[in-house]
Parts: structure tokens; sequence; C-alpha cells
């Protein structure tokens, strides 16, 4: 059974779960989940966890995220990027230096109004749902925070006028982001193009396409792409268990007394090391935050 993360560059025209549905076939393994959504439209980092692998997405789902994205100036359209219907084209007399000052007001712990275009669930229907039959419903803003938001010195993909650099919390919408800002200098704005270069501390260097994917697999070799789950885990402590009675303990979830380790999240391996749990001591006992071996 395939068990593990697979980071793969998402092509444009590709939806989050078109991607897992892919590799769900190409590894024949029902248990597929991935790290954060992407519109079709965006391009780059996806982390996908595959077998029990699946048990870390929960983890990976809120950590932060790093895009390229292009910023149009001038339209404004009913998704907030340039797939949508153009609502209102306006002259565009911005400056690079009013454009950063703007930016500057959308830095740091920001309320953002979800897009109608997105599968967020108001009463049972999700937004795009009713987006489609021409409804439009009141949404309430949710917190999110933007790390760092600033302009780029690289020429602005085809269609876009700048390029910017977005580092921010689970949850942000860019596309959100671009048409706010684009209200904020009165001329009207929207997503022209979105590049993941970072998620769930994966980058771009980590990530294959599935044509790689593919040939790996074709060739009976789709397994050493994959990733063992607790490389996601790599910067928490490693706790090694020195005895059977004590991985016995852990595999059936159960409390161990871990009296002269400091508080904290560890890395749970048994005798053999094989990874067995995601655990955190308080108190001098340990316990299990979730389990990672097969049943």
């Amino acid at each position: 059974m395939p068990n593990g993360i697979i980071v793969i560059n998402k092509p444009a025209g590709w939806t989050s779960m078109d991607v897992c549905a892919k590799l769900r076939g190409m590894f024949h393994e029902k248990r597929v989940g991935h790290g954060g959504t992407l519109d079709p439209m965006a391009t780059g980092v996806l982390p996908v966890f595959l077998g029990r692998a699946t048990r870390a997405v929960e983890f990976a789902a809120d950590s932060d995220k790093e895009y390229i994205a292009g910023l149009k100036l001038g339209v404004v359209t009913n998704t907030q990027d340039t797939t949508g219907e153009v609502l209102e084209e306006r002259p565009v007399d911005v400056t690079r230096d009013q454009l950063w000052n703007a930016l500057a007001r959308f830095t740091g712990d920001i309320q953002q109004i979800p897009p109608m275009y997105s599968a967020i669930k108001i009463n049972g229907k999700k937004l795009y749902e009713l987006a489609r039959k021409g409804r439009e419903v009141e949404r309430k803003p949710r917190p999110v925070t933007i790390h760092t938001l600033k302009v780029l010195d690289e020429a602005p993909p085809e269609g876009a006028d700048y390029l910017l650099r977005v580092v921010c919390s689970k949850g942000t919408y860019v596309r959100t982001l671009c048409h706010d800002i684009g209200q904020a200098l009165g001329c009207g704005g929207c997503m022209a193009s979105l590049r993941r270069v970072k998620a769930a501390g994966f980058t771009l260097k980590d990530a294959v396409t599935l044509e790689t994917v593919q040939e790996a697999v074709d060739r009976g070799e789709g397994g050493s792409l994959l990733l063992p789950v607790d490389a996601y885990f790599a910067d928490v402590p490693m706790l090694v268990l020195k005895t059977a009675g004590a991985e016995k303990k852990i595999r059936n979830g159960g409390l161990l007394n871990t009296c002269d380790l400091p508080d904290g999240a560890y890395r749970v391996y048994g005798m053999d090391k094989t990874f067995l749990a995601l655990g955190r001591v308080a108190g001098g006992t340990l316990t299990t935050v979730k389990s990672f071996f097969e049943v």
C-alpha cells in the first residue's frame, strides 16, 4: 500500500481534486487528500497525501502559504480574477509608490470577505453554486493574516500590471486581496495569475509534475517519489521508544511516563525506527496526538 506525501507542481486548468483523482488512479489508493486548495487557474505547490499519510492533512491545511500573484488594475470581475465576467473597467492612474502605500494597509491581521465564487458553505449551499445562479448572499468577514505583501521587480506575466509576493495564513483568498487592493486604489483590480511557491513547508524544489509521476508509475517506480509522512514533521524532535512495552502502549493509544522529557511535540518511533505517531509531552506524560502506523 502506498503511504506518503507527493508534492505536485499543479498545472493550470486542474482543480486540486482533479489532481487527487488522478493520483488515486495511478497509485490505486482510495485514501488521498491534499494540503490546501488551489483554484483551477493557479499553478504550483500542491502537497498530496496518500494512504495512512492522509491523517496529516489537517496539519498541512493549517500551515502558512506563499504565492506569487499577478495583479491587474482597472478591471473588476465577478470571480475577482481574469477568468470571470468583467463587471467594470476603469482608467488607471496609479504610481508604484501609491501601490506600495496601499499594500501596507493589507499587511498584518486583516478582515477579508470571502468571494462568492468559493467553496465556502452557507446554509448548506456552496457559495459558487449560488453565484452561478446569479445569487449573492451576505458573507461575514473572516480574520486572516498577511505576513508579507510586496511588489516584485521582475516583469509580470502577460495580462498583469504587477507581480506581488504574498505570504499568508490559511483561509486567505489572494484574488480577494487583489480585488480589495484595486478598490483601495480607486481603480479596481483583479488577479491575473497565481503561482503557489510554498505550502506545508514544501517548495517548488520539492514538486514534480503529473507527467513525471505517470512515467515513474509506468516503470513501476511510483513509490520512489513518495516522501515519508514523518518528513512533514521534520522540525519536531524525534523520540525513539526503547522497550516493547512502551511501544505497545503507544500503539494502543495509552499514556506513557516520560518524566525526563521537556514538554512539547515529538515524532514518536518504535524500536525499529518505524514512525508511529505525533505525540505531545505534558507534565512528564506522553499522549498520542495522531497515530500514523498501519493498523
